[in-house]
């Protein structure tokens, strides 16, 4: 019986794991399941699952936790201490989809343990791409891909030398806002933005799904995850979201992953691997789909990829400057204070305001480092929305 723990149970992709795992419940034990405010959501998982603890990263939610799993023998407990507590707890695979810089700490202290980290929290990579796969090395730990970008990478890749890649596609759906003129997408509204063509998910990964700043962090990935030359990662526009990534060679090859826009494939690749085992996902008729078409990935659009680029070049700490500020110019967005356009002016300014802090941005990527970064980064963004 394998030992799993799901952080961010709760989300979209937590809980597309959630339904993958109850489909054949006898064949793992659920150590800890944590959530955010939805304490509800958070509780039916752990009875349902039988899960040893349940924690919330809300240290006010914790008596309604408490009080929905009296009588269970589960164990609640709530904060960021208590989520880090929860991934040392040992486990075979562990989940990692909180979203946001929130996810690293957790992430780490589970590959600290030795389990398998299943990632689906870019942010980890983003801000700290060399630590993730450092401690991972350091500990005979394994870290594989969900996002469904980068599962289709990784599965191209498969018995392939790595020096003969000359090319990583990555594809973007372009959002809700991808036929939209130009102009108008000042006017975009947080509830416009926050529905997706394709594919069903929260909030926030909506939301950067239409600004693009969610492709920007997964090329950011692509880089840090397979150690690949940024010059070598390009982003096209494929509206039907049923080829996720590809992979060319130098003898011309291109090695595409074809799959509907359902998470349970690349969640149950990673549950699973190094096998295949049979998931509820759709089966394409490619008759009926007729084509497949792209466009250009335009960065006057989306100057999220730009700054990405900046990002890559840069190094050091950059990535955990971009990925806060865009946090924080999208809690400003989500709440009307900022425009939708205003996001990627906001990380771009912060940016350049941080980089002349050199021993900021080119201190070594440790936790601490990290975090540093990410605070200040927080607080020159919340300065220059208020400024302007």
């Amino acid at each position: 019986m394998r030992r799993i723990s799901i952080f961010g149970a709760t989300g979209s992709i937590g809980q597309n794991t959630i339904d993958l795992i109850a489909r054949n419940s006898a064949a793992y034990h659920v150590v800890a399941l944590t959530g955010g405010r939805n304490v509800a959501q958070l509780a039916k998982d752990a009875r349902q699952l039988r899960a040893e603890i349940a924690v919330t990263a809300d240290e006010a939610l914790l008596p309604d936790l408490r009080e929905r799993l009296s009588g269970t023998g589960i164990e609640a407990a709530a904060g960021a201490e208590a989520l880090v507590e929860a991934a040392r707890r040992p486990a075979d695979w562990v989940m990692s989809a909180i979203v946001g810089a929130a996810g690293l700490p957790p992430g780490l202290a589970a590959l600290e343990t030795g389990a398998t980290l299943a990632l689906a929290n870019k942010e980890s990579m983003v801000c700290a791409g060399p630590l993730v796969m450092g401690t991972a090395k350091a500990h005979g730990s394994a870290v594989l891909p969900v996002d469904s970008e980068h599962s289709a990478v990784f599965q191209a890749l498969i018995g392939e030398d790595l020096d003969a890649v000359e090319r990583v596609i990555i594809t973007a759906s372009g959002g809700a806002f991808r036929d939209w003129p130009l102009e108008k997408l000042a006017e975009a509204t947080p509830e416009q933005a926050a529905t997706h063509p394709n594919w069903d998910m929260g909030q926030r990964i909506t939301i950067d799904s239409a600004s693009m700043f969610n492709k920007a962090l997964e090329v950011i990935e692509t880089k840090e995850f397979f150690d690949i030359d940024p010059d070598l990662i390009e982003v096209v526009v494929h509206p039907e979201s049923m080829i996720h990534a590809l992979v060319g060679f130098r003898d011309g090859a291109l090695m595409a992953h074809v799959g509907p826009p359902d998470m349970r494939h690349a969640i149950g690749f990673a549950l699973h691997h190094p096998q295949r085992q049979e998931l509820p996902v759709e089966r394409l008729d490619l008759v009926k789909l007729g084509q497949f078409t792209f466009r250009a990935a335009c960065e006057t659009r989306w100057p999220a990829l730009r700054l990405a680029r900046e990002v890559m070049r840069t190094g050091g700490l950059s990535g955990a400057v971009f990925n806060a500020a865009k946090e924080r110019a999208l809690d400003a967005f989500i709440e009307k204070r900022i425009g939708f356009t205003r996001m990627a002016a906001v990380v771009e300014e912060t940016l350049n305001r941080v980089s002349g802090e050199g021993s900021l941005i080119h201190a070594g990527i440790t936790l601490d480092n990290v975090r540093q970064a990410d605070h200040f980064a927080r607080v020159t963004a919340d300065e220059i929305m208020k400024q302007q």
